[in-house]
């Protein structure tokens, strides 16, 4: 078991948390720009839970304790190719949103304006309800939209 350097928690810490906030952000080159900081976070990362520095990869014919543990190595480069692609993607398509609209804010779409404006009925503490919504939800009585129940298979005998 390795100990792990306080000094590059904190780092990830920082790396990831600024990553995120860049990443809720509503231009396209913040969230570019916090994809990438995500991208560096998490190579950090995996350097931390790899081996210590100084051991071998599998070479020769040492003992199987003295080698590094090549599955966070595979992972960074995994890490590295993702952000890459995802770095090219984003600035393609900050680049065809500055082209088309002058500018690479994302903007709110109109369903979703609509959502958030429409109004939802409530219904006050103090009115009286007719009893007509509750029938529709109620399994065992006889809707509008539905089938007649006849009362003898209500009552459960058959």
């Amino acid at each position: 078991m390795n100990a792990v350097n306080l000094s590059m928690t904190v780092v990830l810490a920082v790396l990831y948390s600024v990553g995120f906030y860049l990443l809720l952000q509503r231009s396209l080159m913040r969230v570019l720009l916090g994809i990438v900081v995500l991208g560096h976070g998490t190579n950090l990362l995996l350097q931390l839970i790899g081996s210590p520095p100084g051991r071998v990869p599998i070479l020769g014919i040492a003992l199987p304790s003295e080698f590094t543990d090549p599955l966070p190595q595979a992972l960074a480069l995994t890490a590295i190719v993702i952000t890459f692609a995802l770095t090219t993607y984003l600035l393609a398509l900050g680049y065809r949103s500055w082209v088309l609209v002058g500018h690479d804010e994302v903007q709110d779409d109109l369903e979703d304006r609509r959502i958030a404006q429409r109004e939802r009925p409530e219904a006050s503490m103090g009115e009286e309800t007719t009893g007509e919504d509750d029938a529709e939800d109620d399994p065992g009585s006889a809707a509008a939209s539905g089938d007649p129940v006849d009362p003898a298979d209500v009552g459960g005998e058959r």
